[in-house]
Formats: C-alpha cells, structure tokens, sequence
C-alpha cells in the first residue's frame, strides 16, 4: 500500500514558477513509476508528466515540454514537479500518482495504482 500527499500548489501569475512535491509512504517507493496528472473544470483528467523507476525515463506531454521538469528522490521516498513560465491553462487540480506496472503507456491513468488527494494550480493571466 501506497500513501501519496500533494504539497506546493496555489495562484500564481502567467509566467511565473510553481514546484509541486509528492511525498510517498511505503518502503519499496523506487519501484514505481510515478507519474502527475491534472484535471481542469469540465475535463478529463490527462497526463502531464511521468518519471520510470530508478528515473531511467521521463515523459511529459506536448502542452507541458520545456516548461515542466519532473524528479524523484527515492532515498526521501518524493516525486516533485518544477513548473516554470505557466499559463493560465494550466489552471488544474494536480495529482501525483504511482504505478508498479506502467507498460508503454504512461499517461493512462487506468495503468496507475494509487493515487493522491490532488493539490489546486491555479494561473492568472
């Protein structure tokens, strides 16, 4: 069993920086793929960014590229998202989430075992 916390959100203005951190309970943290996703008003929840185990691999989608890094610290069991120049689209619930089996697939969010509560983004223009 796996315990993920979202920490690091708020308002921020267009251009400026957030980094979000997920800290995870559970010994064998390294294991899992750890992944962000957020979910705007009246849309389907996508993905933003992956990082494999050992951070062997590191996704992120189109909307996010250049802008967003992610990182893991397995020895402190964290996962933290860095965002940079945001945009008012941004504007999401962020969740952090791990997946002990991802496949090839990593925005799927079916292919994900446990998430966290979600942590509020939020851009203004």
């Amino acid at each position: 069993q796996v315990q993920l916390v979202e920490s690091g959100g708020g308002l921020v203005q267009a251009g400026g920086s957030l980094s979000l951190s997920c800290a995870a309970s559970g010994r064998t943290f390294s294991i899992y793929a750890m992944g962000w996703f957020r979910q705007a008003p009246g849309k389907e929840r996508e993905g933003v960014s992956c990082a494999s185990s050992s951070e062997l691999s590191k996704y992120y989608a189109d909307s996010v590229k250049g802008r967003f890094t992610i990182s893991r610290d397995d020895d402190e069991s964290m996962v933290y998202l860095q965002m940079n120049n945001l945009k008012p689209e941004d504007t999401a619930v962020y969740y952090c989430a791990a997946s002990w089996a991802l496949g090839s697939t990593w925005d799927n969010a079916a292919k994900y075992n446990y998430w966290g509560h979600g942590i509020q983004v939020t851009v203004s223009s």
